[in-house]
């Protein structure tokens, strides 16, 4: 199968071809690896990140005659694996923010004039961000880092947790009253 009739068919032909023919998995990992790898990363570490994605696609490949196109796509079926075999790592991750969260920003000692003010305001609230973090619920947390780290919508986020469009919106809207109180204003704006 050529890239580009991989990208011409729907995830429910591909479904149905890859039952058939589980070689033609393939077209699955080259269509979505990059969206899981990038979450993975995003939300543990980059070498964490691509053993997560990896083992999402054997996972999906040794589940596929699992998979039923009725019950969403295979794009948010792909992200609920990865949020399972994340929650593995739910420890370490916890350890891994509050160690951020404990890392003080040492001030540049040849400090270039091009430095974007963005950037180093990022830099200062990166303990104060993983703090934050770290105190949402798991459920806050998988909500918030699907919608930022994973741009998916949120009826793909309901998909993915296996939790309803509502619950999607009432989580994010309570992590991102957290996030807001307990990112401290007066140092974002300097």
């Amino acid at each position: 199968m050529t890239t580009e009739m991989r990208e011409q068919v729907s995830d429910a032909e591909l479904v149905d071809r890859f039952r058939r023919d589980p070689e033609l998995f393939t077209a699955v990992y080259d269509r979505y690896f990059r969206d899981i790898y990038l979450y993975a990363a995003g939300r543990l570490d980059v070498q964490v990140g691509e053993d997560i994605a990896a083992e999402t696609f054997c996972v999906a490949f040794r589940d596929r005659e699992r998979f039923t196109p009725e019950r969403g796509s295979l794009r948010p079926w792909l992200f609920g694996i990865a949020i399972n075999l994340i929650a593995r790592h739910r420890r370490k991750e916890a350890r891994h923010y509050r160690a951020l969260a404990q890392v003080r920003v040492e001030p540049v000692a040849d400090s270039h004039e091009s430095r974007v003010v963005s950037s180093v305001t990022a830099e200062r609230m990166k303990p104060q961000l993983a703090k934050a973090l770290a105190a949402l619920n798991q459920g806050e947390r998988d909500v918030v880092t699907l919608v930022s780290l994973g741009q998916l919508s949120h009826q793909e986020v309901a998909e993915a947790l296996g939790v309803s469009y509502g619950t999607v919106g009432s989580r994010l809207s309570r992590a991102r009253k957290k996030l807001h109180n307990a990112i401290d204003q007066e140092a974002f704006h300097g």
